[in-house]
């Protein structure tokens, strides 16, 4: 159902008290035991009423301005800053930062593709639209080895682990990106300053973008299963960081390439990516000590959530 179609207003009334054997006087077994449906009704009825089901009309949802929400505390500042505060959290921060570095890379190759491709190898405009298969495929690659693949390969560490299962055990789905991450960039960038053939680079731009959907993938999923209640504040937190890469790398691609020469600024690149894809190492190290060290703060954004109404599960 719609969220927008049927106007939800939050109760005025607030949750019956919790009892407790000191100041309730009773003990655990004098308490009523609930029907097995009635704790997550009770938290139905607290959360949304619907006196009213009515659908709304087309010319109502495209209201700017809602009556029945009038009387309701305006969340749009906390809903706002919260993204914010999860950038202090290590784990949301670094999703952020390797997400944005996957991207950046694709943009590097993105945004010299045409220019390479006329230049050296004198491609039409409509040969170089075909190269954009390979990253299609790319793409198709990833997404197999982070789906189906990566839910086996972390099932199989669980089972070794006695049953545990952790986030951090899909970032070993790194590891194969160390070795392809600055191979596909130094094949495209140095293997283009030396003509080579033109099947090189268009293979390297597939290997890269294989690379950067893993990256991206890993990142949104190692970000929620670490703060799943908070997981849209959170992606929100690491979209910001993403697009603020991307966006500043834009600007200075052309003028890298143009300064150093194509050979010498994609054997930087090369050495960049390693280095920046090789922090996984980092959270699989010390990642759960993170997890545990932000996990009172993680509570609490939690419970204000919950008092507020607006949780996301």
């Amino acid at each position: 159902m719609e969220e927008t179609n049927y106007p939800n207003r939050v109760a005025k009334t607030s949750p019956s008290p919790v009892l407790d054997e000191k100041t309730s006087g009773k003990g655990p077994s004098s308490l009523e035991t609930p029907s097995p449906n009635s704790s997550q009704k009770q938290t139905d009825d607290y959360l949304y009423t619907t006196p009213n089901r009515k659908e709304k009309t087309f010319l109502e949802k495209l209201s700017l301005i809602h009556r029945r929400s009038l009387d309701q505390p305006n969340r749009l500042f906390v809903m706002a800053w919260e993204p914010l505060i999860l950038l202090t959290f290590p784990v949301v921060a670094w999703c952020g930062f390797i997400y944005g570095i996957g991207l950046i890379w694709f943009n590097v190759l993105n945004d010299s593709t045409s220019l390479i491709l006329t230049e050296t190898y004198n491609f039409t405009p409509a040969q170089v639209g075909l190269t954009y298969i390979s990253p299609i495929l790319g793409v198709l690659v990833g997404h197999i080895y982070c789906g189906p693949v990566g839910d086996r390969f972390a099932l199989w560490l669980a089972r070794r682990r006695n049953g545990y299962l952790e986030a951090e055990f899909r970032l070993w789905l790194f590891l194969p990106c160390l070795l392809l991450t600055p191979g596909g960039l130094i094949l495209y960038g140095v293997g283009s300053a030396h003509a080579i053939h033109w099947i090189g680079p268009v293979i390297a731009t597939g290997v890269i973008a294989a690379t950067a959907f893993v990256a991206l993938q890993l990142a949104v999923a190692y970000c929620v299963d670490t703060y799943y209640a908070l997981s849209s504040e959170a992606i929100v937190t690491v979209i910001l960081v993403r697009n603020s890469m991307s966006f500043a790398v834009g600007y200075g691609i052309t003028p890298w390439i143009q300064n150093m020469g194509l050979q010498n600024a994609f054997i930087v690149a090369a050495f960049a990516g390693l280095v920046t894809t090789a922090t996984f190492l980092v959270y699989t190290t010390w990642g759960k000590r993170m997890r545990r060290a932000s996990a009172d703060r993680y509570a609490a954004l939690v419970a204000k959530a919950k008092r507020d109404a607006i949780l996301n599960y």
